[in-house]
């Protein structure tokens, strides 16, 4: 025995030294290099990027290692090598390595950064890890690409951190063109998708996995363990379009948008957690289309949408639906999961809209119910009392409600017997996390519910310890719904904060000075006086120009071309407490006419304007997140706010949230505001106007269409405590009653009416 476990170790030190053996470190210092590498690389070579800025690089990574000896790409250290400019990646090959590699400043020439393919070399087993993706974005935010795209079979990305897309396209697209691309079982794991902005358009999602096409193909893709954290492109954060995909353990934090099932059958979403907030009705949970799919044990926390954003939203389909619309769901089991202080969790039949059928053409009906739904075992708790915890926009007659328990009375139009109340108690145990203070076991059993044996944390549910709700007690005493220590790379922190500063400042030369030099969120206070400024200040990070007592409002006099302020990309700007003041030639704000790749904002307040041309005029392509105007004056322009550059009728629009408030408008000779959005699109927010305690007069007049307000095709909309006096325009707005709105308590005096349009007819995009 001796002398074999002698043989035993010499074999296992021989085969050890041989797989050593065959470990080659290349170091390489440019693209030249790194070419000759990658053509000359064998199984188990790792290829070393020296560290130091690579920028213009496009690296074709192929080879061919194995399972036992991969062949790597890496960084001297990780996170020291940049890939910057116009580059981007591509591998093709199998058991390949790609780790900690940092893209930032600059974009990718073709469509994609990251991509598992090179021409028709396609990827198998071959792994990213450890990078950062940071607004590596398109000069153009109409410029299509993806930062990761998937190809071939085996394929992970883990342990990566993306954030900052603002351009057209999702993050990450699953390609599942050809039968070398199907049964590919991804891994997209462990990875934490930072902040995406609003993009105000369709086509932002942050995972897509497959599209309209292929979206009746196998993929068996699993997208687990990652966090999404504020990822607001669109209403979709991850489209599914293809089949029989795993969702497990995800965090969706804060993300205005849903995990949809937009196409494709048979997907499994498991144990994931939705944390929503008491300030955003836009933060969403599930969406539901197709058939076969499983949602179990998942997490719902202060979900407050409605309609698509709603804790679980279940849609009405398209009978005989072509495959870019909604099937009817059939087949679906949602089970054991928990519904935390969320608003009306349970909506039925979304997207029904018979009501709309004289603007829609019979192919876009939504009428066909979900049929053979089941809905057991779940646990809906509301500290204060929701009395509407079932939404239906038409009949429930095809789902089956089952031992479901709610902690106070249902008085929703719908009430299944399968929604017991019944006096729940829970307990905090960490941020967000509550959880009942005793089992409830008597649950249903259900065809198949055998196979759900675990609960969110991997608890055993066993049938003498199971529980309503997607949690079964005991839970262990540091559980918590967020571990950030799972996500992301381990090298790069994405929370680095500069303190701002206050910059004081009297002459127009300093102010010159103060904005150049300016670190961003820095604040530069104006002393009274007047500061004459003969050419257009830009604005390129976030920055406040303020009055440094509120009482003597300094006076900024602009004699320049085009423009007093020009926004640029990522632009962010505050005025407090100043007298802004043009010649009549110039604009008070305008983005660039192209290349505006990220938003900006505009926060106005006790602000006078007087004597411009457009008080806002923006290209097409640009897009604010934010434009607030309060407590302001604005008088004697040609043109107030012209949001309206996106008219090609495919759902974008200018700015997210357009806020006007307690601000009067006077002798506006044309339209005060113009904010546009064309195209039935259903994948964004829509827009968002307030309009609210402001008074308008002598305003219009030479506005050829005799309208005073433009809102056309803008979704949410708020109209009230306005004043209208002495504008000579027939209509002063017209509201979209399909969209609730409706004008409140405003004043008319010889200025025209409100008009409610209650179907809009909107150019169709499909």
């Amino acid at each position: 025995m001796k002398r074999i476990a002698i043989i035993s170790t010499l074999v296992i030190l021989f085969i050890t030294t041989k797989s050593l053996a065959q470990t080659n470190s290349i170091k390489v210092l440019n693209i030249n290099e790194l070419n000759n590498a990658i053509k000359n690389c064998k199984a188990g070579d790792q290829i070393i990027m020296a560290n130091g800025v690579w920028k213009d690089v496009e690296i074709k990574f192929y080879g061919k290692g194995t399972k036992e000896n991969p062949i790597t790409l890496t960084a001297e250290t990780i996170g020291k090598v940049t890939i910057e400019g116009i580059s981007n990646l591509k591998i093709g090959g199998s058991n390949l390595i790609v780790n900690g590699l940092y893209f930032k400043n600059g974009y990718t020439p073709s469509k994609n950064v990251i991509q598992f393919k090179i021409d028709n070399k396609i990827a198998d087993n071959c792994t990213v890890t450890q990078c950062v993706i940071e607004g590596f974005t398109q000069p153009d935010r109409d410029v299509s690409d993806h930062w990761v795209e998937f190809w071939g079979r085996h394929n992970e990305l883990s342990h990566c951190y993306l954030t900052g897309k603002s351009n057209f396209g999702p993050t990450i697209m699953v390609r599942l063109e050809g039968n070398e691309n199907i049964y590919n079982y991804h891994h997209i794991t462990n990875n934490h998708f930072g902040p995406r902005p609003r993009k105000g358009g369709p086509h932002g999602e942050t995972i897509q996995l497959g599209d309209s096409g292929t979206s009746m193909t196998p993929s068996y893709t699993l997208v687990s363990n990652n966090f999404f954290e504020r990822c607001n492109g669109e209403i979709e954060v991850i489209s599914n379009k293809s089949n029989f995909n795993e969702y497990r353990n995800n965090v969706f934090f804060e993300s205005e948008g849903s995990l949809v099932l937009r196409h494709g059958n048979y997907c499994t979403i498991d144990g994931n957690v939705f944390i929503g907030n008491d300030n955003s009705t836009n933060i969403g949970g599930i969406r539901v289309i197709n058939t076969g799919h499983w949602i179990t044990n998942n997490y719902f926390y202060k979900i407050k949408g409605k309609e698509f954003r709603s804790a679980l939203a279940v849609m009405n389909g398209i009978p005989k639906s072509p495959l870019n619309r909604y099937n009817q769901v059939t087949d679906v089991v949602v089970a054991y999961n928990s519904f935390i202080d969320c608003k009306s969790p349970w909506q039925f039949s979304v997207g029904s809209n018979v009501s709309q059928s004289d603007v829609l053409p019979a192919t876009e009906i939504r009428s066909a119910r979900p049929e053979r739904v089941v809905v057991a075992n779940n646990l809906i708790y509301n500290e204060v009392a929701d009395v509407n915890p079932i939404v239906n926009y038409d009949k429930v007659d095809g789902v089956t409600f089952k031992n479901n328990i709610i902690n106070n009375e249902n008085k929703s139009e719908v009430k299944p017997e399968g929604l017991i109340t019944k006096a729940v108690t829970v307990s905090k145990k960490s941020k967000a996390l509550f959880v009942s203070n005793e089992n409830i076991s008597d649950v249903y059993s259900g065809f198949y519910f055998e196979t759900i044996t675990k609960d969110l944390f991997g608890n055993a549910r066993t049938p003498n310890s199971n529980n309503v709700g997607a949690i079964v007690n005991p839970v262990k005493e540091n559980a918590v719904l967020i571990d950030k220590t799972k996500f992301g790379t381990h090298w790069f922190n994405p929370n680095n904060v500069v303190k701002p500063k206050t910059i004081n400042v009297s002459t127009s030369e300093a102010l010159i000075t103060a904005l150049k030099e300016a670190n961003a969120h820095d604040v530069i206070s104006l002393k009274k006086g007047t500061y004459k400024l003969n050419s257009s200040v830009v604005i390129n990070k976030a920055v406040s120009i303020v009055s440094a007592s509120k009482n003597r409002k300094p006076e900024l006099i602009f004699s320049s071309e085009n423009t007093a302020f020009e926004m640029h990309p990522n632009g962010n700007l505050t005025l407090e407490n100043i007298v802004l003041t043009g010649n009549k030639t110039q604009n008070t704000f305008t983005t660039l006419d192209k290349y505006m790749s990220k938003a900006y904002d505009l926060f106005i307040n006790n602000v006078e304007i007087k004597n411009f041309k457009s008080v806002l005029e923006v290209s097409k392509g640009s897009f604010a997140d934010t434009v607030s105007v309060a407590n302001s004056s604005i008088k004697n322009c040609e043109r107030g706010f012209m949001l309206n550059k996106e008219t090609n009728d495919g759902g974008d629009y200018n700015a997210e949230f357009v806020i006007i408030k307690n601000t009067t408008f006077d002798n506006i000779q044309e339209v005060v505001l113009d904010y546009y959005r064309g195209g039935y699109d259903e994948s964004t927010i829509g827009g968002n106007l307030i309009l609210k305690n402001n008074t308008f007069t002598n305003s219009g007049k030479a506005e050829k269409d005799s309208i005073l307000i433009k809102n056309r095709g803008i979704v949410n909309v708020e109209f009230s405590k306005n004043t209208f006096k002495n504008n000579p325009v027939k209509l002063i707005a017209i509201l979209w009653g399909e969209k609730g709105q409706e004008p409140g308590e405003n004043t008319i005096v010889n200025s025209g009416k409100i008009e409610v349009v209650q179907n809009l007819e909107l150019k169709l995009m499909y």
